[in-house]
């Protein structure tokens, strides 16, 4: 009785396994494309409600920039 019950229980939890799909809980990424004489600052601006200096922390992080300078053409996550 216990085989059987296990066994459905293993069944179950493969078939699931395969139909199982990621929630994108966290969204699609956004990419913005900086534009001549842009900051960091009017990035934030642009894109963030609340503090600006948050947001820009946050980009910095997640592009994995060294500092605040950013060059036109350059790609950035928005988080």
């Amino acid at each position: 009785m216990f085989a059987r019950i296990a066994l459905i229980a293993g069944i179950l939890v493969l078939a699931w396994s395969a139909v199982a799909r990621s929630s994108d809980a966290h969204g699609a990424r956004q990419v913005v494309t900086v534009r001549p004489y842009d900051t960091l600052w009017t990035i934030a601006q642009r894109h963030y409600g609340g503090d600006v200096r948050s947001a820009i922390w946050r980009i910095e992080r997640a592009n994995h920039l060294p500092g605040a300078d950013v060059t036109p053409g350059e790609k950035l996550v928005l988080p």
